[in-house]
């Protein structure tokens, strides 16, 4: 797991190649993330499926609900399959993008 800090987020990249394993690892040390913006970069991993995604749907879930965003970053995906309980994006740029549009909705008492 690769994790890279900037201004108000976290970029976490998997370097295992298993999603599985790295969304438990993800898991196991989401203390030391929970009071950052998350973005989780999927896109090494190809063919990505919606079950796949839908891992993430208790860590997404949590981090909302504490007032921060969590954005995943996948491509190759039918985004209109996707949960609406997860954020799912084709690129960095507009995770980033995101999370400014989130940070001011939550400025703003949204």
């Amino acid at each position: 797991m690769k994790v890279e800090h900037q201004k108000h987020s976290v970029i976490i990249k998997d370097t295992q190649g298993n999603l599985e394993s790295f969304v438990e690892k993800l898991s196991h040390e989401y203390k030391s993330f929970e009071k950052e913006n998350i973005i989780v970069d999927l896109t090494q991993h190809k063919e990505l499926t919606i079950k796949q995604l839908n891992l993430f749907l208790s860590l997404s879930k949590t981090h909302k609900s504490a007032k921060k965003s969590f954005v995943l970053v996948a491509n190759d995906i039918d985004f209109n399959l996707i949960s609406d309980k997860l954020t799912v994006v084709p690129s960095q740029l507009e995770a980033h993008d995101l999370i400014e549009l989130d940070e001011i909705e939550r400025d703003l008492g949204f």
